[in-house]
């Protein structure tokens, strides 16, 4: 059939349009906002570590944080910078646990409604603490690709304001004060390394190295289980992959454009360890520094211990993401499986 040519073509939905990505200057913002509820958390080195690696290690402890994880920083300067009227309509997201703490905490302390999509087989013990913070928690979906549609889902039936775990800038700048910390303290590294899973603890110290130690490599490492963020970054465009990884913090099937736009522009080296390597991590961790360590708080250390080329004899930095290991985990510490 031809088409009538005075009948006007159907109207296109229009595509919202990207925020466009965070600068250093809104880390720096960030961080005056983060100095009223959170303190710097320590950098500490241990000479067995060093000693294990065959480099100067020292480990960033974000496991310290209120929630167990860096990501805290993201959801209290997301808050921070809403207008009442947004809080009002509150917030959902998705997440496999971390992110859910965060903004779970972030919306307690601003007395904003909180809701949180998880895949149904998420980690129990994260699951409690989201729900202990005061946000709901719906179980949703096999993975996070089935997570993000209910969330989607939901803020069209509620209204409720949809936040993106990685494509959304504010969370960028948040985490970037932890890299803030690091490059202010050591200026002099060689090489930060850095877990991913959606990127943005990585995008942020892209950007704050560049200001602040530009001859320091940022280094990202993810799980083979679960490598889309790695082969976005490889590829030069967003790609999905399999996510069979166990390691819930690094569980994401997709790259994420805004943290990708980021990586593409400083990114020294993206590499992939094994669930395994990230365990053995895991247990060093306990043994030489004292440290629990989940998984993706791990992957860092796992990423120097399997790539001694690339670290030995360097001054590195390496993120301790998380401390949130799940029951399993620590019983397999203690058993020496991990």
């Amino acid at each position: 059939m031809t088409a009538d040519p005075t009948v006007p073509p159907p109207a296109l939905t229009p595509r919202p349009t990207p925020p466009p990505p965070p600068t250093f200057a809104d880390i720096l913002t960030a961080s005056d906002l983060l100095a009223g509820h959170l303190p710097p958390t320590p950098m500490w080195s241990y000479p067995a570590l060093d000693a294990a690696t065959g480099a100067e290690v020292y480990v960033k402890h974000e496991n310290v944080q209120p929630v167990g994880a860096f990501k805290v920083r993201g959801g209290l300067t997301l808050l921070a910078g809403l207008d009442p009227a947004e809080r009002a309509r509150g917030l959902v997201t998705y997440s496999t646990g971390n992110h859910a703490q965060s903004i779970a905490y972030a919306c307690a302390a601003f007395g904003v409604t909180g809701t949180v999509v998880m895949p149904a087989g998420a980690n129990p013990a994260k699951v409690r603490a989201v729900r202990a913070l005061g946000a709901s928690v719906v179980l949703h979906g096999a993975d996070m690709a089935g997570a993000q549609g209910r969330a989607e889902q939901y803020a069209d039936e509620t209204g409720a304001l949809l936040v993106s775990p990685g494509d959304t800038p504010s969370l960028v700048a948040g985490v970037g004060t932890a890299y803030l910390e690091i490059c202010t303290a050591r200026p002099d590294l060689d090489a930060i390394v850095v877990p991913i899973g959606s990127g943005t603890g990585a995008a942020a110290a892209v950007l704050v190295a560049a200001e602040l130690a530009p001859n320091c490599r940022v280094i990202g490492v993810q799980s083979a289980a679960a490598p889309a963020a790695h082969d976005s970054w490889r590829a030069g465009t967003c790609v999905t992959r399999t996510n069979t990884t166990v390691v819930d913090g690094l569980a994401t099937g997709r790259g994420f454009a805004l943290p990708q736009r980021l990586l593409r522009q400083g990114l020294a080296d993206f590499l992939l360890v094994s669930d395994a390597d990230i365990a053995v991590a895991q247990r060093l961790f306990a043994t030489h520094a004292h440290t629990l360590a989940e998984g993706a708080g791990a992957a860092a250390l796992a990423a120097v211990l399997t790539h001694p080329a690339e670290f030995t004899g360097r001054r590195i930095a390496v993120m301790c993401s998380g401390g949130n290991a799940s029951p399993a985990e620590i019983a397999a510490l203690g058993e020496g499986h991990a």
